[in-house]
């Protein structure tokens, strides 16, 4: 079966980083931008990190951040794979050397065909419904804005106000490697509930085996 991966992002609290491990989430985000009410401050990320078992990654997100700001928290966190969701150009991302993901959000002159080849150095594109700032906005954009799965070179990772109501559908539209929760699993900005979090994996797994069965299941 082929499974979509989950990142839990916007963790601010051990109890929810294990939550969201233990619900099966392949990917923790942590937020490093100070405007975000979850934000984690760099003194934070060692500790949250700790709490991640191997083979689930964090996920460090930055908003056009200063090299030397990515670079301490890096620090913090040797292993993360790092977000940018600010303006930040290919050169920005790639003067860390480690692998990264491009937020894009997809609406006006935002083309993901288009970033495909400005940002091939990354490991995947974020799509993301557009913000009037930085950042995700928790809301769901237009699916059919993105391009068939056959036109993408790379791993897709959908955002946008994914839940347990609308993550099944989006699987089934979109087809993404990835799909990204925030403020949908929350019970406040920054503070998680697990039992929405145990849904929307929930959900996600459900979705998994209706687009593709095992053999077993259409028996």
């Amino acid at each position: 079966m082929r499974r979509t991966r989950v990142k839990i992002c916007g963790i601010t609290r051990i109890e929810d980083a294990v939550e969201a491990v233990s619900c099966g989430a392949d990917a923790v985000g942590f937020v490093c931008y100070e405007r975000s009410p979850r934000f984690v401050p760099r003194a934070r990320l060692r500790e949250l990190a700790r709490s991640l078992p191997p083979f689930v990654t964090p996920v460090l997100l930055f908003v056009n951040a200063a090299a030397a700001e990515v670079r301490a928290c890096l620090a913090e966190v040797p292993a993360a794979l790092l977000q940018f969701h600010g303006d930040e150009t290919a050169a920005d991302c790639e003067r860390f050397a480690r692998p990264y993901l491009r937020a894009v959000p997809i609406g006006g002159q935002s083309d993901l065909l288009d970033c495909q080849r400005v940002f091939h150095s990354a490991i995947a594109l974020l799509a993301d419904a557009p913000t009037a700032g930085f950042g995700g906005g928790g809301t769901v954009f237009d699916w059919s804005r993105l391009p068939a799965p056959r036109s993408r070179t790379m791993p897709l990772v959908l955002a946008g106000g994914l839940d347990e109501d609308n993550v099944s559908d989006a699987i089934a539209r979109v087809r993404p490697f990835a799909v990204d929760v925030s403020s949908r699993v929350e019970s406040a900005p920054g503070i998680k509930s697990a039992e929405r979090i145990a849904r929307f994996c929930a959900a996600v797994r459900l979705a998994d085996r209706r687009e593709h069965p095992e053999p077993s299941d259409t028996a």
